[in-house]
């Protein structure tokens, strides 16, 4: 028995027909292979449901608010996300959590006032970039959906390698096979096989199918997330988890974030940098653009954002919870034997990035019972086709709609359209697969994300903002934030393929191309020819509104105004903001009180750790009612968007392609 309180398992392993150890059993394959029977299950539906090329981009914009958080959630999440979050925290263990709370009042501000989303969603494009023609020009567009093409294809580059590595140590798979006398990776091969299942998704129904398969891997996702947070808190030793803990060195502490001084990456730098990455560059990444289109109106898209940190909370709690317990196993004293065998299976790695990416997944294996592995192992794959579906047809939509497609001066007929962007799906998927086997990653997963991301977005927050809220913004102004950002960044990436551990790391990379492109946009654009632009008609405002997309519901109530409540609001709605305030709020006078008792006094490591016990059982207790929420919600979404995409008129001239 573990001194943590739960069995650690040293399984009673077989031995496969190739000499190696597998370290699920029976009932383990047999979750996993349900999981994904029923996935597959699932398509068929959709399949029947796409009939043009609008529901292949956007599923028709049929879909309602807890339909999209619940799926758009999954989508964002994906294999290599959880592998990144649990990297991060087992470097930073409680300290990211405490910084993470004032960064709940930015998310709060952002989402209620429907920053970015609202007025995207107003001017009904399909893809970003159609924007940017619109907004701009047709030669910027071009221009930014190959840059956004390219820095998302990089971007997703790793995501096969380290989902496939995460199944190669976690289930105990052989290095290599034996295949008709020749010796095959198992790394390539195990990442054709995922990569293969990911495209059978997308072509069986586009965003249709995307949107289906991610809400019902998504409920699975968080009711596994909510039975392992409860195993572990039932089971554990807290006790043998705040030695571990409190012997961090002091100025690297796991409890105390205000001793944090020596941890060089995810400090309250890395946070910061993120707070404000995350105002500015709302709606910029195109991984799931289509999510950005897919809402029956602005007003949805808008309630799907603040719903979204709700729905959320599962997947925070035990991110946080699972490198904690992994931290106590690797240093504490009584696991010694357990953290020799990480130690020695991770030896032959000459990454430490990639070693770091794998020790959470290796411990798991020690600790977790029959029937857990199998649920957690069901979990990654789930988490690892919904992002891979989702992105895959996120990029093959840039490539087709922003970068094919403004060259021509017709339209695709609908048949050629979505064979096109079928050939773009396989494209991404071939480059992704070829990227994951040629690349060496010198940079945590958080980090590469970063730097990579900011190739586009680096430029294209300072472009979405101005062209939205701004009628001065120009052409000239755009091409300079897009190019200032994205020479930023690529710069960036060479310097860290050349120099593993340069000082300057992909996130402060990331706020200099924020920097950059903000000045270059606004010195571009106050520089050259004055040009105002008619907001309402890019927005569908005033004399341009469509009627069915703008519903009012009652009387303005002015004294609304400052909490961003408007004449669409129901009753229901007004309730879930005020829920948001209150908890958002609740949180941030304690982080307020918190910071002022710990500048005047001494605060013991015994203190912060009851604090994040209260914590854990606080949130967990909100993620069980949220799971609830979110489920009966999504369902009734997923019903009426069925019935929308059975009866609604298809509009075929509908396809994102712009008239000049």
């Amino acid at each position: 028995m573990c001194l943590l309180g739960f069995q650690c398992y040293a399984k009673s392993l077989n031995q496969n027909e190739f000499g190696d150890l597998l370290n699920l059993s029976p009932l383990d394959w047999l979750i996993v292979a349900t999981t994904l029977l029923f996935l597959i299950a699932s398509v068929q539906l959709a399949r029947k449901l796409m009939r043009s090329v609008a529901d292949f981009l956007a599923a028709g914009r049929s879909a309602g608010r807890y339909l999209i958080t619940v799926s758009s959630g999954l989508a964002g999440l994906g294999a290599i996300t959880i592998v990144a979050e649990m990297e991060m925290n087992l470097l930073a263990g409680f300290s990211m959590a405490w910084w993470g709370l004032t960064m709940s009042v930015v998310v709060l501000l952002v989402y209620v006032s429907g920053w970015v989303r609202y007025r995207f969603r107003q001017t009904r494009v399909l893809t970003l970039a159609q924007f940017f023609e619109q907004r701009y020009s047709r030669n910027f567009r071009i221009f930014a959906g190959i840059l956004c093409f390219v820095s998302g294809l990089i971007n997703f580059g790793i995501f096969p390698a380290v989902g496939a590595r995460f199944f190669i140590y976690f289930c105990g798979l052989p290095q290599s096979l034996d295949l008709f006398g020749l010796s095959v990776g198992t790394f390539p091969l195990l990442m054709i096989g995922l990569l293969s299942l990911s495209l059978y998704f997308v072509f069986n129904g586009g965003q249709v199918a995307v949107i289906i398969t991610d809400f019902f891997q998504g409920l699975f996702v968080n009711l596994v997330f909510l039975g392992l947070f409860f195993y572990f808190a039932l089971t554990v030793d807290w006790g043998v988890i705040f030695e571990a803990l409190s012997a961090a060195p002091e100025d690297a502490s796991m409890l105390n974030p205000y001793k944090t001084s020596n941890m060089r990456d995810f400090n309250f730098w890395y946070f910061l940098i993120g707070v404000i990455g995350f105002i500015y560059n709302q709606m910029s990444w195109q991984g799931t653009q289509a999510y950005n289109v897919s809402a029956t109106s602005a007003h949805e898209a808008k309630m799907s954002a603040v719903l979204d940190g709700w729905r959320g909370f599962p997947k925070g709690v035990l991110f946080l919870l699972l490198p904690i317990i992994t931290y106590t196993v690797l240093n504490h004293d009584s696991f010694n034997t357990v953290a020799e065998s990480v130690t020695a299976t991770l030896a032959p790695i000459d990454s430490e990035p990639i070693r770091n990416q794998l020790r959470v997944p290796l411990v798991l294996t020690h600790i977790l019972p029959k029937g857990l592995m199998g649920a957690f192992a069901a979990v990654m794959l789930a988490a690892f086709i919904s992002t891979h579906d989702t992105y895959l047809h996120s990029w093959a939509s840039v490539l087709v709609q922003d970068v094919v497609m403004p060259f021509r001066k017709k339209p695709f007929t609908p048949e050629q359209h979505l064979k096109v962007l079928r050939l773009a799906v396989i494209f991404v998927a071939v480059f992704i697969f070829l990227f994951s086997l040629l690349f060496k990653q010198s940079e945590y997963i958080h980090l590469f994300f970063a730097i990579t991301g900011a190739i586009f977005v680096g430029g294209a927050g300072a472009v979405i903002i101005g062209g939205l809220y701004w009628d001065r913004g120009t052409a000239r102004g755009a091409w300079a934030a897009l190019i200032t950002g994205s020479g930023i960044s690529i710069a960036g990436i060479v310097i860290h393929q050349l120099a593993d551990d340069f000082f300057i790391n992909g996130q402060w990379f990331w706020l200099l191309s924020m920097v950059g492109a903000s000045t270059a946009y606004v010195l571009g654009s106050l520089l050259g020819p004055k040009n105002t632009v008619d907001m309402d008609k890019l927005l569908h405002r005033g004399a341009y509104e469509i009627e069915e997309e703008h519903k009012v519901v009652g009387a303005p109530e002015r004294g609304y105004r400052l909490l961003f409540i408007t004449s669409e609001f129901t009753r229901g709605d007004k309730f879930i903001y005020i829920l948001n305030y209150v908890w958002t709020l609740g949180w941030f006078l304690t982080f307020v009180i918190g910071t002022i008792y710990n500048l005047t006094h001494d605060v013991s490591d015994e203190a912060w750790f009851r604090f994040w016990m209260i914590y854990l059982v606080i949130y967990m207790t909100a993620a069980t009612a949220a799971f609830v929420w979110m489920t009966i919600g999504g369902f009734r979404d997923l019903k009426t968007m069925i019935g929308r995409l059975r009866t609604m008129e298809r509009d075929h001239a509908d396809d994102g392609f712009v008239e000049r």
